[in-house]
């Protein structure tokens, strides 16, 4: 029986650069067309962290060298990157699609996210975006541009952005209409280009939403079967790099909450993705926790972490 299933892809499955993204997303569309194939709908989400970031701080110094006018904002950063990891995947996985015979068209949606301006994440930066530095360059670049920088996952040093929750996808109609006429739909990349209302119009803030979070609404917001954030790791691991250590095949929302307080999960990596499984299974779906290569797999139930109510 086919499903309707969004995809989260995580920063593994993107390069570094946009050279070594287009040779890798290759290989990632290759679990991705499976699932197409096997007759589910596709939507697809993506990280862009170290991309914003560098897209940020490219145009900043560009603009201190008068090379441009001006830097540019967060936002538009947000939406620049959209648009090149979407072109990426698109083309991987219509060459994949074609290669195999698929008649599907793959599409790009540059997609706004609503976010409240009073969420507290606005006086708290905790997102990482894009290069490390060591302490010195760290400590230089904050002093000239004010950006909040911190330690991050003893790599060195990395600019950090509010990450506030998202609560509307704007375009969630377009997406609809989209899935419904048979598209492959790449959307809400990076988390979403984050907007807030003020008087009936939208205005794009600085700040970078999670991307699971953002899948996970765009899940719901779709009536996805199945949400799958895709990571490094086959299943969702207690007592991680501990004599205990113990792999999850599944958790209810209360077990994954009770995990959560524990401290099981670290906070830049697998926690949000527990977070925003739990989410997503609050309203009835189905969140399942992977690595890339067993996507396939884990859609069966037999590869993954199931999280569900």
């Amino acid at each position: 029986m086919s499903k309707r299933i969004v995809i989260a892809l995580g920063g593994n499955a993107l390069g570094n650069t946009p050279y070594e993204q287009l040779a890798l997303v290759t290989e990632t569309a290759k679990p991705i067309v499976d699932l197409i194939e096997q007759g589910n709908e596709v939507v697809i989400a993506h990280g862009n962290g170290p991309q914003v970031g560098m897209i940020n701080l490219g145009m900043a110094t560009a603009a201190e060298a008068k090379a441009i006018k001006s830097d540019m904002p967060f936002p538009e950063c947000g939406a620049m990157s959209q648009g090149y990891i979407g072109y990426h995947l698109q083309n991987a996985i219509g060459n994949e699609l074609a290669a195999r015979g698929i008649v599907k068209d793959v599409a790009t949606v540059v997609t706004q996210v609503l976010v409240d301006e009073n969420d507290p994440a606005f006086q708290n930066p905790t997102k990482p975006v894009g290069a490390f530095y060591d302490k010195e360059t760290a400590d230089r670049i904050a002093a000239e541009k004010g950006y909040t920088m911190v330690e991050d996952a003893g790599r060195g040093y990395r600019q950090v952005v509010p990450s506030p929750k998202p609560i509307d996808v704007i375009e969630k109609n377009t997406v609809n209409a989209l899935i419904k006429d048979g598209c492959v739909v790449i959307t809400v990349g990076g988390g979403g280009i984050p907007v807030v209302r003020r008087d009936g119009k939208l205005y794009g803030t600085p700040a970078v939403i999670d991307k699971d979070f953002a899948s996970a609404k765009l899940a719901e917001l779709v009536k996805a079967d199945a949400l799958v954030i895709l990571t490094a790791v086959d299943r969702v691991c207690i007592n991680w790099g501990k004599p205990n250590q113990e792999s999850l095949n599944e958790m209810t929302v209360e077990q994954a909450e009770q995990y959560c307080g524990e401290g099981h999960f670290a906070p830049g990596s697998m926690l949000p993705k527990v977070k925003a499984a739990i989410s997503f299974a609050k309203t009835g779906g189905q969140a399942i926790i992977a690595s890339l290569e067993n996507a396939g797999k884990a859609v069966k139930g037999e590869s993954g972490t199931i999280v569900h109510l």
